[in-house]
């Protein structure tokens, strides 16, 4: 005999589910602290300071 299953919790289930994979996807492109920003900026920053002095004038 088949096991009876009840819709209803197999769709909350589901649902419940595809909701953690969201959040698990959001934490990975969006969960950067503010500090991680301003260091990557600071970065960015200095790499641009560095190669515009290392550039010949014509």
């Amino acid at each position: 005999m088949a096991e009876i299953l009840n819709l209803n919790k197999a769709r909350k289930a589901k649902a419940k589910t595809d909701a953690k994979q969201t959040a698990v996807e959001n934490r990975a492109r969006f969960g950067r602290t503010k500090a991680d920003k301003t260091l990557d900026a600071a970065r960015a920053e200095k790499l641009s300071r560095t190669l515009d002095g290392a550039k010949r004038e014509e």
